[in-house]
C-alpha cells in the first residue's frame, strides 16, 4: 500500500467520524426532520460517503469515533457544519449543544475554552454568519484563553 493510498484512507476516516458526528447531533431528539436528512444528504455527499457506510453510520453513528484533523481551519470547519446541524430543525435542544461541546473536546479545542468556543459558534450561525465570519470570531474566541 502506497503512501497516497493510506493518506486517502485515513482522510475517509476522518470523513466517516465527522459524518457520524453529525448524526449524533440529528438524532438527540430521535426524529429526524426534513432540514436535517437534507443536511445530513448533503454532507455524506460532500464527504464521499457512501449509501451503505451512511446506512451503516446511521444505525451506530457512536461506533465511529471523531478523527480530528490536524489542521487547525478543517477543525473549525467541522465545528461549523456540526453548529448547523443543531438549527436544522430550527430549535436549540439542550442535548445537542451537550453533544457539540463534547465533540469539540474530540476536536482538540482547549478544554478550558469549550464552553466560550461553543457559545460564539452557537451565536454566529443563529446570526448566518458564513464560515469566513465564523473562522475569524472561533480564532479570537480560542484566542483570548
Amino acid at each position: 500500500m502506497s503512501i497516497s493510498d493510506l493518506y486517502s484512507k485515513g482522510k475517509h476516516l476522518q470523513e466517516i467520524g465527522h459524518f457520524a458526528s453529525i448524526i449524533k447531533i440529528a438524532i438527540v431528539d430521535n426524529v429526524i426532520t426534513k432540514e436535517e436528512q437534507k443536511l445530513l444528504d448533503r454532507a455524506a455527499k460532500k464527504l464521499n460517503i457512501s449509501d451503505e457506510e451512511y446506512q451503516k453510520i446511521l444505525k451506530n453513528p457512536e461506533k465511529y469515533p471523531v478523527n480530528p484533523p490536524i489542521e487547525y481551519e478543517e477543525r473549525i470547519a467541522r465545528l461549523y457544519t456540526l453548529t448547523k446541524m443543531i438549527f436544522a430543525d430550527e430549535k436549540i435542544d439542550k442535548k445537542e449543544v451537550g453533544i457539540l461541546n463534547k465533540i469539540a473536546v474530540a476536536l482538540n479545542f482547549p478544554l478550558q475554552n469549550i464552553e466560550k468556543i461553543c457559545d460564539e459558534a452557537i451565536h454566529l450561525v443563529l446570526n448566518d454568519d458564513d464560515l469566513t465570519i465564523f473562522n475569524s470570531a472561533i480564532k479570537k474566541v480560542n484566542q483570548n484563553l
